[in-house]
Protein backbone atom coordinates (compact mmCIF):
# COMPACT_ATOMS: atom_id res chain seq x y z
CA UNK A 1 0.00 0.00 0.00
CA UNK A 2 1.43 3.76 -0.97
CA UNK A 3 0.66 6.34 0.98
CA UNK A 4 1.62 9.00 -1.67
CA UNK A 5 1.95 12.59 -0.28
CA UNK A 6 4.36 15.35 -0.14
CA UNK A 7 6.61 15.03 2.74
CA UNK A 8 5.14 18.19 4.25
CA UNK A 9 1.99 16.07 4.09
CA UNK A 10 3.76 13.94 6.67
CA UNK A 11 2.75 10.57 4.60
CA UNK A 12 5.08 8.86 7.42
CA UNK A 13 2.75 9.44 10.01
CA UNK A 14 -0.07 8.20 8.13
CA UNK A 15 1.48 5.21 6.98
CA UNK A 16 2.52 4.77 10.93
CA UNK A 17 -0.81 5.02 12.51
CA UNK A 18 -2.18 2.58 9.98
CA UNK A 19 0.07 0.04 10.92
CA UNK A 20 -0.80 0.50 14.67
CA UNK A 21 -4.14 -0.11 13.85
CA UNK A 22 -3.49 -3.11 11.91
CA UNK A 23 -2.85 -5.42 14.51
CA UNK A 24 -6.18 -5.48 16.23
CA UNK A 25 -7.31 -6.08 12.69
CA UNK A 26 -5.51 -9.39 12.74
CA UNK A 27 -2.87 -8.33 10.39
CA UNK A 28 0.46 -7.08 10.47
CA UNK A 29 1.88 -4.37 9.16
CA UNK A 30 5.42 -2.85 8.10
CA UNK A 31 6.49 0.75 7.25
CA UNK A 32 8.95 0.96 4.43
CA UNK A 33 9.99 4.42 3.37
CA UNK A 34 10.37 5.68 -0.01
CA UNK A 35 12.83 7.96 1.61
CA UNK A 36 14.90 4.97 2.12
CA UNK A 37 15.50 4.13 -1.91
CA UNK A 38 16.90 7.62 -3.04
CA UNK A 39 19.43 7.39 -5.18
CA UNK A 40 22.59 9.12 -3.84
CA UNK A 41 23.45 12.34 -3.45
CA UNK A 42 25.35 12.34 -6.81
CA UNK A 43 22.53 11.47 -8.94
CA UNK A 44 19.79 13.10 -6.70
CA UNK A 45 21.96 17.11 -7.04
CA UNK A 46 23.52 16.06 -9.95
CA UNK A 47 21.25 19.69 -11.53
CA UNK A 48 21.57 21.66 -8.31
CA UNK A 49 20.63 21.10 -4.70
CA UNK A 50 17.22 23.03 -5.68
CA UNK A 51 16.28 22.01 -9.00
CA UNK A 52 12.45 20.95 -9.04
CA UNK A 53 12.60 18.87 -12.59
CA UNK A 54 15.28 16.65 -10.54
CA UNK A 55 13.28 16.32 -7.26
CA UNK A 56 10.40 14.83 -9.89
CA UNK A 57 12.54 12.36 -11.64
CA UNK A 58 15.44 12.30 -10.39
CA UNK A 59 15.52 11.31 -6.79
CA UNK A 60 13.44 8.49 -6.23
CA UNK A 61 15.24 4.92 -7.13
CA UNK A 62 12.17 3.37 -8.57
CA UNK A 63 13.89 0.09 -10.39
CA UNK A 64 15.69 -0.48 -7.28
CA UNK A 65 12.21 -0.15 -5.07
CA UNK A 66 10.36 -2.85 -7.55
CA UNK A 67 13.24 -4.89 -7.23
CA UNK A 68 13.82 -4.92 -3.06
CA UNK A 69 10.63 -4.23 -1.93
CA UNK A 70 7.62 -4.99 -4.21
CA UNK A 71 8.92 -7.87 -6.24
CA UNK A 72 9.73 -9.45 -3.25
CA UNK A 73 6.69 -9.22 -1.67
CA UNK A 74 4.37 -9.65 -4.08
CA UNK A 75 2.83 -12.94 -5.89
CA UNK A 76 5.94 -15.39 -6.55
CA UNK A 77 8.08 -13.34 -4.85
CA UNK A 78 11.01 -14.78 -1.94
CA UNK A 79 8.78 -12.75 0.87
CA UNK A 80 11.69 -10.89 2.11
CA UNK A 81 12.19 -7.03 1.19
CA UNK A 82 14.68 -4.99 2.03
CA UNK A 83 13.75 -1.96 4.39
CA UNK A 84 16.29 0.40 3.36
CA UNK A 85 18.84 0.82 0.32
CA UNK A 86 20.78 4.11 0.70
CA UNK A 87 21.12 5.95 4.20
CA UNK A 88 20.67 9.46 3.27
CA UNK A 89 22.63 11.04 6.41
CA UNK A 90 25.80 9.34 5.28
CA UNK A 91 25.09 8.82 1.55
CA UNK A 92 26.32 5.48 0.93
CA UNK A 93 24.22 2.08 0.97
CA UNK A 94 22.87 1.18 4.06
CA UNK A 95 23.97 -2.48 3.71
CA UNK A 96 20.98 -3.84 6.02
CA UNK A 97 19.99 -7.66 5.74
CA UNK A 98 16.75 -8.86 4.25
CA UNK A 99 14.06 -9.02 5.97
CA UNK A 100 10.82 -11.83 5.68
CA UNK A 101 7.72 -10.31 5.28
CA UNK A 102 5.23 -11.82 7.90
CA UNK A 103 2.27 -13.79 6.41
CA UNK A 104 -0.82 -11.74 5.83
CA UNK A 105 1.05 -8.41 6.76
CA UNK A 106 0.32 -5.35 5.19
CA UNK A 107 3.43 -3.60 3.59
CA UNK A 108 3.11 0.63 3.71
CA UNK A 109 5.19 2.26 1.60
CA UNK A 110 5.28 6.54 2.25
CA UNK A 111 6.42 8.47 0.17
CA UNK A 112 5.97 11.64 -2.16
CA UNK A 113 5.61 11.21 -6.29
CA UNK A 114 4.83 7.50 -6.05
CA UNK A 115 2.15 7.53 -8.54
CA UNK A 116 2.92 7.38 -12.25
CA UNK A 117 6.12 5.42 -12.07
CA UNK A 118 5.56 2.51 -12.65
CA UNK A 119 5.51 0.93 -9.42
CA UNK A 120 2.80 -1.87 -8.74
CA UNK A 121 0.82 -1.27 -5.89
CA UNK A 122 -2.20 -2.76 -4.44
CA UNK A 123 -3.36 0.04 -3.04
CA UNK A 124 -2.61 3.60 -3.19
CA UNK A 125 -4.11 6.49 -0.74
CA UNK A 126 -2.96 10.08 -1.70
CA UNK A 127 -2.44 12.98 0.66
CA UNK A 128 -3.84 15.46 -1.35
CA UNK A 129 -2.56 19.01 -0.82
CA UNK A 130 -4.22 22.15 -2.70
CA UNK A 131 -0.92 24.23 -4.10
CA UNK A 132 -2.30 26.80 -1.90
CA UNK A 133 -1.93 24.59 1.06
CA UNK A 134 2.01 23.59 -0.32
CA UNK A 135 2.38 26.48 -0.56
CA UNK A 136 1.62 27.52 3.33
CA UNK A 137 2.68 24.06 4.49
CA UNK A 138 6.30 23.86 2.96
CA UNK A 139 9.04 24.92 5.22
CA UNK A 140 11.43 27.41 3.68
CA UNK A 141 13.77 25.57 2.76
CA UNK A 142 11.80 23.09 1.04
CA UNK A 143 9.53 26.03 -0.95
CA UNK A 144 12.31 25.07 -4.23
CA UNK A 145 10.54 21.66 -5.11
CA UNK A 146 6.90 23.18 -4.62
CA UNK A 147 7.27 23.27 -9.06
CA UNK A 148 7.12 19.29 -8.65
CA UNK A 149 4.29 18.76 -6.87
CA UNK A 150 2.38 21.38 -9.23
CA UNK A 151 3.96 18.99 -11.92
CA UNK A 152 3.04 15.79 -10.22
CA UNK A 153 -0.57 16.91 -10.14
CA UNK A 154 -0.31 18.29 -14.05
CA UNK A 155 0.97 15.34 -15.22
CA UNK A 156 0.51 12.32 -13.06
CA UNK A 157 -3.37 13.04 -11.74
CA UNK A 158 -2.37 11.54 -8.90
CA UNK A 159 -6.09 11.76 -7.21
CA UNK A 160 -8.03 10.19 -10.06
CA UNK A 161 -5.14 7.10 -9.47
CA UNK A 162 -5.53 7.01 -5.87
CA UNK A 163 -7.84 3.85 -4.59
CA UNK A 164 -8.51 6.47 -1.27
CA UNK A 165 -7.77 10.41 -1.60
CA UNK A 166 -7.13 12.25 1.67
CA UNK A 167 -7.38 16.03 1.80
CA UNK A 168 -5.30 17.27 4.24
CA UNK A 169 -5.24 20.94 3.63
CA UNK A 170 -6.30 21.67 6.88
CA UNK A 171 -4.83 18.71 8.92
CA UNK A 172 -6.64 18.85 11.80
CA UNK A 173 -10.25 18.35 9.78
CA UNK A 174 -8.51 15.84 7.09
CA UNK A 175 -11.52 14.36 4.70
CA UNK A 176 -11.50 10.82 2.99
CA UNK A 177 -12.88 10.44 -0.61
CA UNK A 178 -12.95 7.22 -1.84
CA UNK A 179 -12.48 6.21 -5.34
CA UNK A 180 -10.75 3.24 -7.73
CA UNK A 181 -11.20 0.19 -6.01
CA UNK A 182 -13.14 1.55 -3.00
CA UNK A 183 -16.42 3.19 -5.05
CA UNK A 184 -17.97 5.46 -2.50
Amino acid sequence: MAVDGPEFADPEVLAAAIADRLPALGRAAVVVPATGFYRPASLRLEHGRTDPDARYTDWLDVGALDREVLAPTGPGGSGEYLPVLWDLTRDRAARVPRVPLPAGAVLLMPGALLQGVGLAFDVVVHLRLSPAARRRRAPVEQAWALPAYDRYDAEVDPMALADAVVLADHPDRPALVLGGRFPP
